[in-house]
């Protein structure tokens, strides 16, 4: 009789999950489907976890955060898709404003798994939509920054700063763009319209509170450029990372720009530092590559060990005093290449760019 009723209790049990897992599946297919039909000329929206969203098409990644207080934006994407990311954005914030998801945490025995934390209670704006209100640019790339005109003068800044949307008092007519600080002076070097510029800049990281959760943005120093900025949405527990990360190949890094491979490692052992794996490397923080697929701390891990492996190989080659034709003939990327080796971003491209970098004077 005793074994009867553990099995009566395991079958309870099991129901209750699958009850509430259907339920929230139900949920997540309505935002999928809503995502789906934001899509806008060969744009692709991805529902991530909370308030984040993944935009693809536009050249990088381009991360949203979506929710009460309005719309912010991690990069912008090229010149030619910014009238078509404004259009993806503006459906995407309508359809979900129209349609508020709750998500009711995890509850009763058994339970294991929990959509999203009950204090992301709601994946939606209150009606009328918010207006996009920030934009950050992760660097300096014209791929990053090409919508930015377009985008923030499309929007509307209410508040003095994230945090502050309640302070309705304040109003820019035009969202503000933040920037780590040599980003906007090489931007501004550059000549690049004004209204496409950085309004706002910081030094180090930058804290800030927006759609019901804290946002980090984390600069990176001397890794793809010298002013590259993480993006860490802390209640979503999500990580932007701009191109310091990809999963469609070897990390790209500008030495003129203040970039190096040692600035490129020491960025992905930083990410790591930052995200917590749910169980054995997998799930938990997300992370939106510059480039490539969603991933998670596996992913991230895989991709840290591949460019230190590489560079290890590369600098005692330069300490045996091989030349670079020398280095290239060893193939020391040979392991790798078939994922990573691009017509963009060549093997050989990558291999003389670590050489340089770990050649140069300090």
């Amino acid at each position: 009789m005793t074994g009867v009723v553990r099995s009566h209790l395991r079958i309870q049990t099991v129901l209750a999950v699958l009850g509430t897992c259907v339920a929230v599946a139900i949920g997540l297919s309505s935002v999928e489907t809503r995502a789906q039909q934001a899509s806008n000329a060969g744009l692709s929206v991805l529902p991530v976890r909370g308030n984040i969203y993944m935009l693809v098409g536009a050249g990088p990644n381009i991360t949203l955060s979506i929710g009460r207080e309005g719309t912010l934006l991690v990069d912008t994407g090229s010149a030619a898709s910014a009238d078509a990311v404004l259009a993806a954005v503006q459906q995407l914030v309508r359809q979900v404003t129209a349609s508020p998801m709750p998500i009711k945490p995890c509850a009763g025995l058994g339970c294991v798994g929990v959509a999203y934390p009950s204090y992301l209670g709601t994946i939606a704006s209150p009606a009328p939509p918010r207006p996009i209100q920030f934009i950050v640019n992760s660097n300096a790339d014209v791929d990053h920054i090409g919508g930015n005109a377009k985008i923030a003068q499309a929007g509307t800044t209410i508040g003095g700063g994230p945090g502050l949307g309640a302070f309705v008092g304040i109003v820019k007519e035009s969202a503000t763009i933040y920037a780590q600080e040599n980003t906007l002076e090489r931007l501004a070097a550059a000549k690049t319209p004004t209204a496409a510029l950085p309004t706002e800049s910081f030094t180090h990281d930058l804290k800030q509170y927006f759609n019901g959760e804290g946002i980090q943005f984390i600069h990176q120093p001397a890794a793809h450029t010298d002013g590259d900025t993480l993006v860490h949405f802390r209640g979503s527990d999500v990580i932007s990372t701009g191109d310091i990360f990809s999963t469609v190949s070897y990390p790209v890094f500008d030495i003129g720009r203040g970039g190096s491979i040692n600035g490129i490692v020491a960025g992905l052992n930083h990410l790591l530092d930052l995200v917590i794996a749910e169980y054995q490397t997998e799930g938990g923080t997300l992370l939106i590559p510059g480039h490539g697929r969603l991933c998670d701390a596996a992913d991230l891990a895989t991709y840290r060990d591949t460019v230190t492996i590489i560079r290890d190989r590369i600098q005692t080659m330069i300490k045996n005093g091989m030349t670079l034709d020398q280095v290239k003939q060893a193939r020391p990327t040979k392991d790798y290449d078939p994922r990573y080796d691009t017509p963009a971003w060549t093997k050989d491209m990558f291999v003389e760019a670590v050489y340089r970098s770990l050649s140069a004077k300090k």
